[in-house]
């Protein structure tokens, strides 16, 4: 069977993905200092120029990383919040997403790498800056969508709701990984449950006569 030719696009497209791939497995693993450019190509089976002709630089493809994965994180809530689904499906898909949402430890880790770096280098808070922003931005668009479509006002903005949505699930997923025999990973998921849970129901109970 013949391969179809790649098109310049999309050899191009199968280079930057390759590279990502590399990029998340090792940043994860090593940490972001510890990984170089050299790393993440070999890794991926080219050269240091394929890394330059396509991202700035590491940082560059860093944060192109967690764009991506955020990205993807947010075809997976669109999909949820659905006009022609029921609110108690809506409900049931939030809390499923919310609690799996960071089950992926090579993405968690390389969020936290960037948290920690955007806390100690200005040059990279600027830039993850505006990704935290979009994604919190996204969360409390379906925060506020969930509202809306119960009829009720929630207990604060969709924003302030929305960091609370991502703060508890970054910090009970570092405390699994730091502390694993303290807390399992069913433990982890229940609370996150227990949290959303305790959003929706309220605003379940207000929504009703």
């Amino acid at each position: 069977m013949t391969r179809k030719r790649l098109t310049r696009e999309e050899s191009r497209d199968q280079t930057r993905q390759r590279l990502l791939d590399a990029a998340l497995a090792l940043i994860a693993q090593k940490g972001l200092a510890a990984t170089s450019v050299e790393d993440i190509a070999e890794a991926a089976g080219y050269s240091r120029g394929a890394v330059y002709s396509n991202f700035g630089g590491k940082g560059d493809l860093f944060i192109e990383l967690l764009r991506r994965d955020h990205q993807q994180a947010t075809a997976e809530f669109d999909a949820v919040f659905d006009d022609a689904l029921p609110i108690a499906e809506i409900r049931e898909r939030m809390r499923e997403l919310y609690v799996s949402l960071y089950a992926d430890t090579a993405c968690f880790m390389n969020w936290t790498e960037a948290r920690m770096l955007a806390a100690r280098d200005a040059d990279f808070r600027d830039k993850f800056a505006a990704l935290i922003s979009e994604k919190c931005g996204q969360v409390a668009g379906y925060v506020g969508y969930f509202y809306q479509r119960l009829g009720v006002e929630p207990p604060a903005s969709p924003e302030v709701i929305a960091m609370g949505f991502m703060s508890l699930m970054e910090g009970v997923k570092l405390f699994m990984l730091s502390s694993p025999l303290e807390m399992r990973a069913q433990h982890a998921e229940a609370a996150l449950a227990v949290f959303m849970d305790s959003i929706t129901e309220l605003a379940t109970l207000k929504s009703t006569p």
